[in-house]
């Protein structure tokens, strides 16, 4: 069986579909059992940079992205690269063209026997079976994420061709249920597989490693931290408010770091932090770090003294899961999927209440047992979700459209 890979965001690997790519690759690239063959599936843009050193004949060669992505792998993968429509096409409309008609034209050249998509979009007409990950569904749970025209038609389009798709994979059973709910398709065809944190994600004991993370970014020795964007969804501005509200002692003693890359202009999606800052007074109590390396990333996890993630929806929450990792205590939202993967290794409060969060914060901060409870079952709990376990899980799924057909 050859499966074609959409691979549109291999070329961006700090999204969270292109880090999600990175992990699913190499695990199906790994998996023992099975004759599965793959073709990544890469839309080449006209300015796209060669791939250096490669002696083509003349002829274009493949893209430096699709190499990079490439290489990691085994024989077990190849690439195909397709085109993205008329030159000068805008990005927007270039990646609608790919998903519609350049991946078809792809997966035709790699002659591929299943396409999987593993973002939501699959095109609206494909002469294989097709298996598409949604990994949630926010903007039709959320109505301010489609406030747009353009956003309407997009999702009005993804959602249609969603109902063709042969099998649909999510990432929770909360987003399972949202997908049938809003979406209308067949529950039979929906199938749950859990996302997964790399094994090499574990908490950090070296103090030279702790007390670097700490030099780097200005921190103290205690601290409450979130790591994640600023969608209005992400619900940080409360986070914020509740902070400033803490019992004097707890705030004195432990600092709010706010890691990630936030969107640099207030808007209504994505509204800025530091307004809120300034309006409380807290700018001698609030870090931004900016973005974070994923070599940094368990380090400043386990340095900090708790993560704090009160997020309004999330269709999986990979954050606490990789907090939970690092040995953690974890403060997140009682709704959406959090509860699912956190079970009883997290706080959970209602994320809608400044109070109930500030509540949460300052339990866990005061007690020392408690977040030492709440650590260990976290490091216990997070070993579940493994990559292995997912491409093998992913796999089933493969073979369960091929039996069915397009």
């Amino acid at each position: 069986m050859r499966i074609g890979v959409n691979g549109y965001f291999v070329r961006e690997p700090w999204t969270g579909m292109g880090n999600h790519l990175a992990y699913l690759l190499p695990a199906l690239d790994a998996r023992e059992a099975g004759d599965e063959r793959y073709s990544l599936l890469v839309p080449r843009f006209p300015d796209d940079e060669p791939a250096p050193g490669l002696d083509t004949g003349g002829r274009p060669g493949p893209s430096r992205a699709t190499m990079t992505a490439l290489e990691p792998l085994t024989r077990r993968f190849s690439a195909v690269e397709g085109g993205v429509g008329p030159k000068r096409l805008p990005v927007q409309l270039a990646k609608l063209w790919w998903e519609q008609a350049g991946v078809v034209l792809a997966g035709r050249r790699a002659r591929i026997d299943l396409l999987h998509s593993p973002y939501w979009t699959n095109p609206l007409w494909s002469p294989w079976p097709t298996v598409v990950t949604v990994h949630d569904v926010i903007q039709l749970v959320l109505p301010e994420y489609r406030a747009l025209a353009r956003q309407r038609f997009y999702f009005a389009l993804v959602a249609r061709a969603l109902r063709k798709a042969t099998a649909i994979i999510t990432v929770s059973e909360c987003s399972r249920r949202d997908l049938i709910r809003t979406v209308g398709v067949p529950d039979e065809r929906v199938f749950v597989v859990e996302n997964a944190i790399p094994e090499s994600l574990q908490p950090v004991t070296d103090q030279d490693q702790l007390d670097a993370v700490r030099a780097r970014y200005g921190l103290g020795e205690r601290f409450v931290l979130y790591l994640g964007a600023n969608d209005l969804r992400k619900n940080l501005n409360r986070l914020i408010r509740a902070y400033a509200v803490l019992p004097r002692s707890l705030r004195d003693t432990h600092q709010l770091v706010v890691a990630g890359r936030q969107w640099p202009h207030d808007h209504p999606l994505y509204p800025d932090p530091r307004l809120v800052v300034r309006e409380l007074g807290l700018e001698d109590r609030v870090v931004f770090t900016g973005g974070i390396p994923e070599a940094e990333k368990a380090a400043l996890l386990s340095a900090a003294t708790v993560f704090a993630f009160p997020s309004l929806y999330e269709g999986f929450g990979l954050p606490v899961l990789e907090a939970m990792a690092c040995g953690t205590p974890v403060l997140t939202a009682n709704g959406s999927s959090l509860p699912e993967v956190t079970g009883d290794a997290a706080v959970l409060v209602n994320p809608a209440s400044v109070e109930a969060i500030r509540d949460g914060l300052a339990e866990l901060l005061a007690s020392p047992e408690r977040r030492q409870d709440h650590a260990a079952r976290g490091v216990e709990r997070a070993s579940r979700y493994r990559w292995s376990a997912v491409a093998e899980r992913t796999v089933q799924v493969y073979t369960w459209a091929v039996s069915r057909g397009g």
